[in-house]
């Protein structure tokens, strides 16, 4: 089966009103160069008022000096009818006074002819942004009072009936139709990827999702990574090969760990965003990708970028729509759901009949501050229903694996009345060395989340990358 084509871009048509034949031609062949393939001409100016009336216009670039109907009464029209459709004057009408009259009159911006489409195209971009920033708002806005997302079964994947969550749902079904980046915040473990996923379901994008851990890639892996490259570029490179940018072309194209991205790396992935344009590796040959970008970062970039370790520039086009997850601490609501759906998972995955637990057992999770979020308490689920014997989970069980005094309870200044240093290492009669800490937190890490090396890492609060290396390095 073929690859489905993509949406048009824009959603609606750009109405291009010139009153010089070759004129329209030229902008038509300019735009659809540069993606933008859905687009009406107009050379006769009397025809815009019902073209307007019979579909909706994203965008219109809009002549002055036309016979019949002139530029500026259609302008004047447009601004009192259709006040949300953005109007870009290019004409070769070069007087300051008539500018400034257009731009008072409502226009977005004022293109001189002959026109330089290096000059147009942004303009044409930063109207098509607008209009669709205004579609979302007004979407947020009709949602506002509204306490269930209009698609649940989109989020089905994600078990919760926390409000925070429900808000957050309602936020995601308001942005997905829109192009604009996406960036998903939130601690290791909270469920960003399924986020990231529900936003291209609701998207009624066709193309593919597709996803990329970027934690630990250097700048070549990761430009060939995205952008693909050539015969012939690097050692190595005995063919050409297409990067996950045109696979998810159409679709929508999901970077994990964004905040570890490499200075160099930012650079080239700004460009696409600004641009949706790339070249491969060793490519003079520029390409073009509608992929939406979806990016989630367990940092906080607003910081990073402050500090200097993250591209003030970047950081402000990825937050365009920023999603906050909140943490499992914060909707422990959620906990008795959650829990009832792993363990229904884990008796499938052990072919065990699904043990009941004592109603003890949400007063202890409650008490339990989950660094690792629903991952590890999928993992605790797993891990005791593959020890379970009987009918019902021992409590025995899980005070062992949270131990008899919660993260909650062992706040600093707890610990300060206990221990006047101040720090649960005091405990030990013999401090282990570094390297036997390292080791026994990774193997007890290993064994809560069963040996799965991406879930261990979260609950050390490191990347599956850092993971993998230190495991290579004690096996050397």
């Amino acid at each position: 089966m073929g690859k489905k084509s993509p949406p048009p871009y824009p959603p609606h048509p750009v109405l291009l009103v010139d009153d010089e034949i070759h004129t329209l031609a030229s902008f038509d062949i300019a735009l659809r160069s540069h993606g933008i393939n859905n687009t009406i001409r107009c050379q006769d100016s009397r025809n815009v008022a019902a073209i307007l009336e019979n579909q909706p216009v994203e965008i219109i670039l809009l002549d002055l000096m036309m016979p019949h109907v002139s530029g500026n009464d259609i302008l004047k029209d447009v601004s009192r009818h259709f006040p949300e459709t953005p109007v870009i004057i290019v004409t070769g009408v070069n007087e300051v006074e008539t500018a400034v009259h257009c731009i008072q009159q409502g226009a977005f911006d004022y293109v001189l002819k002959p026109v330089e489409i290096e000059r147009l195209l942004p303009s044409i971009r930063r109207a098509l942004e607008i209009r669709q920033l205004r579609r979302e708002n007004s979407r947020l806005a009709s949602s506002f009072f509204e306490k269930d997302p209009a698609r649940p079964e989109i989020f089905s994947r994600i078990i919760t009936g926390n409000e925070t969550m429900k808000a957050l749902f309602r936020y995601c079904e308001a942005i997905a139709e829109g192009r604009q980046p996406v960036l998903i915040a939130g601690e290791t473990g909270v469920g960003k990827e399924s986020i990231a996923r529900a936003i291209h379901d609701l998207s009624g994008r066709q193309g593919e999702y597709v996803t990329v851990n970027v934690a630990g890639l250097d700048d070549q892996i990761f430009a060939d990574t995205l952008f693909g490259h050539t015969k012939g570029a690097f050692t190595g490179a005995d063919r050409s090969r297409s990067g996950l940018v045109e696979k998810a072309a159409g679709g929508s194209l999901f970077l994990d760990e964004i905040g570890d991205l490499s200075e160099a790396s930012q650079v080239k992935l700004l460009r696409f965003l600004e641009e949706h344009e790339y070249y491969p590796l060793g490519s003079d040959q520029v390409n073009r990708s509608d992929a939406r970008v979806i990016v989630a970062t367990h940092h906080d970039l607003e910081q990073q970028h402050k500090k200097g370790l993250f591209r003030t520039d970047l950081f402000y086009r990825l937050r365009t729509h920023r999603i906050q997850v909140p943490p499992l601490r914060e909707r422990k609501d959620d906990l008795p759901a959650l829990l009832d759906f792993f363990l229904t998972q884990a008796a499938e995955e052990f072919k065990k009949q699904k043990p009941s637990y004592p109603d003890a057992l949400i007063s202890l999770l409650s008490g339990y501050n989950f660094p690792g979020n629903v991952r590890e308490l999928r993992a605790l689920a797993f891990d005791a229903v593959s020890h379970h014997r009987g009918n019902t989970l021992s409590m025995a069980f899980f005070e062992k694996e949270l131990g008899t005094t919660s993260p909650l309870e062992t706040s600093p200044a707890i610990l300060a009345k206990v221990l006047p240093q101040k720090s649960w290492a005091a405990g030990f009669d013999r401090l282990p060395t570094l390297q036997d800490a390292d080791r026994e937190l990774i193997a007890e890490a290993l064994r809560r989340s069963g040996n799965n090396q991406r879930t261990a890492a979260g609950l050390l609060g490191i990347t599956p990358q850092a993971l993998n290396q230190r495991l290579k390095r004690r096996s050397q």
